[in-house]
């Protein structure tokens, strides 16, 4: 990974941290990403030791909001000349339906909408640096959401753990649908499910569920990331390293498309 720059969001805690931990360790130039700037300097400094000779950056930033994320972006193109890896990790399980400024579903914001547009506002960079990679972090859970274009806010009914897994369904639909539309760019697009790790989203959204260590969570991402066997797969969903088959909804190429309107209507992409 020596000479590769790589943008992590959500990555001063969890899964996130223990990525960016590891491509450090392989020489990669890490940019952070959280939303306490606070924790983003203490974070850096451990980024730091870990990579050495690599001066890693980090970006604060509240990815419920899209002013934010519109910002975020502007700084890391800003900031970095090229990025070879977008790492779309950051992600929340909200227990009650909360609004965001922009008057979104909390959960659906932070984990779709907010990667849905973060990822178009650096398309140009990633290309210009390809080959290269953008990785979206799903879950096993998107096998049980239920897809309601009329119910996408939780407008008509809401429960925290059906919210979380529309969004991580939505992952998986975006990846597929961008993969389809860059095939011949250089840029790949694939997603995975991190395994049940012992995170603050799995005490907090799981009731106290256990799981397995942050370094298992964060192995399948930084697989995606940096093996040159995966360097021209796309389109692909990935479970402890290997491709598996998502849910039958997923494959729905005309919903796809659908859910790509309706996302970019939401995300004011023209």
């Amino acid at each position: 990974m020596k000479g590769k720059t790589v943008f992590i969001t959500g990555s001063t805690d969890g899964i996130g941290k223990a990525t960016a931990l590891e491509l450090a360790r392989m020489g990669a130039t890490v940019i952070l990403h959280g939303r306490n700037p606070g924790r983003c300097h203490i974070v850096l400094a451990e980024v730091q030791r870990a990579s050495k000779n690599v001066a890693p950056g980090c970006f604060a930033a509240d990815l419920s909001s899209m002013k934010e994320v519109r910002k975020l972006a502007e700084d890391v193109r800003g900031s970095y000349e090229r990025l070879d890896v977008l790492i779309n990790n950051a992600g929340v399980f909200m227990t009650q339906r909360r609004l965001t400024e922009d008057g979104f579903e909390t959960t659906f914001a932070v984990n779709h909408l907010a990667p849905f547009l973060l990822t178009h506002l650096l398309l140009d960079l990633l290309a210009s640096s390809a080959p290269a990679r953008i990785i979206n972090v799903s879950s096993v859970a998107h096998q049980r959401a239920h897809l309601d274009l009329d119910n996408l806010q939780g407008e008509k009914k809401f429960t925290g753990y059906g919210a979380y897994a529309l969004s991580k369904l939505a992952n998986i639909l975006f990846t597929y649908e961008l993969a389809e539309r860059l095939q011949g760019t250089g840029v790949t697009v694939n997603s995975l499910h991190p395994g049940v790790i012992n995170t603050k989203l799995l005490r907090e959204g799981f009731g106290g569920m256990s799981g397995a260590p942050l370094k298992e969570g964060a192995a399948t991402a930084v697989y995606l990331a940096s093996a040159a066997d995966v360097g021209a797969t796309t389109g692909r969903y990935f479970v402890k390293k290997k491709e598996e088959v998502s849910s039958p909804v997923t494959h729905d190429g005309a919903l796809r498309k659908t859910f790509w309107t309706v996302s970019e209507r939401l995300c004011g992409i023209s």
